[in-house]
């Protein structure tokens, strides 16, 4: 088998027309199979992403094994063609609108995990804050639309056609598609800067036809499910983002 990637408690390898994810022996069994699930779930609906063939165990670790796409990620043609970033952001946002427009009612709810994230911050984020993050989530209009949940562009795969597959459906929940977007433009103002985030935010209102305020608000509640990871790099960009709860 040939290492495609190594991730915090996880390789991936790819072995033919398959890709299998090694789980490290400190990563939880439920975590693992939930993966499975979402992946599963997310492919009855019809996207295009790679198949679920099978969840395993392999000297003892955790694996599961998807069909492997030839091709490069979206996050690779973007840095290669910068001069055509518009054109493609323009794709990129076609292809979240699509995912959002799908149901999968038997995923968790993005509201439930957000709350478990917040109220997990007792360490780092003080409890006034905590609940003012609690009372926006709670207040925030419930939705079931199918969120990805790290929707970037590395985790779009371009094939040698020119389809685009979409891997990684570990944090997919269904819920508001405004959250699944203000996690995308923190995703791109944490990698790319703020230029780029600000770009891919006015493409997605105006495709999606969303007020640019309407994502903002969410914004304060997805940096703070961001400080989970506990990232030092992260960290003080993040809390600048908490402690504004209304985000300008």
């Amino acid at each position: 088998m040939d290492i495609i990637a190594t991730r915090k408690e996880k390789v991936i390898y790819r072995e033919g027309n398959n890709v299998i994810k090694v789980f490290s022996d400190k990563f939880p069994k439920s975590d693992v199979l939930n993966e499975a699930l979402n992946q599963s779930r997310v492919e009855e609906t019809g996207l295009p992403i790679p198949a679920l063939k099978s969840v395993s165990l392999i000297d003892g670790q955790w694996a599961i094994t998807m069909e492997y796409i030839e091709g490069k990620t979206l996050e690779q043609i973007m840095a290669e063609d910068p001069d055509n970033l518009e054109k493609y952001m323009n794709r990129f946002v076609d292809l979240q609108l699509r995912v959002q427009s799908k149901k999968a009612p038997l995923l968790n709810k993005l509201k439930d995990k957000m709350n478990r994230k917040i109220s997990s911050l007792g360490g780092q984020v003080d409890a006034t804050i905590r609940y003012e993050l609690h009372t926006r989530l709670d207040s925030m209009p419930k939705h079931n639309k199918l969120c990805h949940g790290d929707f970037n562009p590395s985790n779009i795969i371009i094939d040698p056609e020119g389809n685009p597959h979409i891997i990684d459906w570990s944090h997919a929940t269904q819920g508001n598609a405004s959250a699944d977007a203000a996690r995308t433009y923190l995703l791109f103002a944490l990698g790319k800067g703020k230029a780029t985030a600000d770009m891919y935010l006015n493409i997605f209102c105006a495709k999606s036809d969303t007020a640019k305020q309407y994502v903002q608000q969410w914004l304060p509640i997805v940096a703070a499910s961001q400080l989970v990871k506990n990232k030092p790099e992260e960290a003080e960009f993040l809390k600048s983002w908490v402690d504004v709860v209304d985000y300008q």
